[in-house]
């Protein structure tokens, strides 16, 4: 781990960014306290690139002759995600 005052990361986020990217986790100190660490992305985190709204989803299948509104009230509740 890397420590960093803040004035110094300030001063240089870009390499320190690099760094981090590498692989490498940085501590900012503020007045010699610890206040932040900069950590690398986990790879399932940059796999998820896209939002929660544009992922592909499996539609709900409804049994033949029941309406939405029917199987919404039949079912127990998070039934139908």
């Amino acid at each position: 781990m890397i420590t960093l005052p803040l004035s110094e990361f300030r001063a240089n986020a870009s390499s320190t960014l690099d760094l981090v990217q590498q692989g490498q986790t940085v501590r900012i100190m503020r007045h010699g306290k610890p206040v932040a660490d900069l950590v690398p992305v986990r790879a399932s985190a940059a796999d998820d690139s896209l939002p929660n709204w544009k992922r592909p989803f499996t539609p709900v299948q409804l049994p033949p002759g029941v309406s939405l509104a029917q199987a919404v009230r039949d079912e127990p509740d998070g039934a139908l995600v």
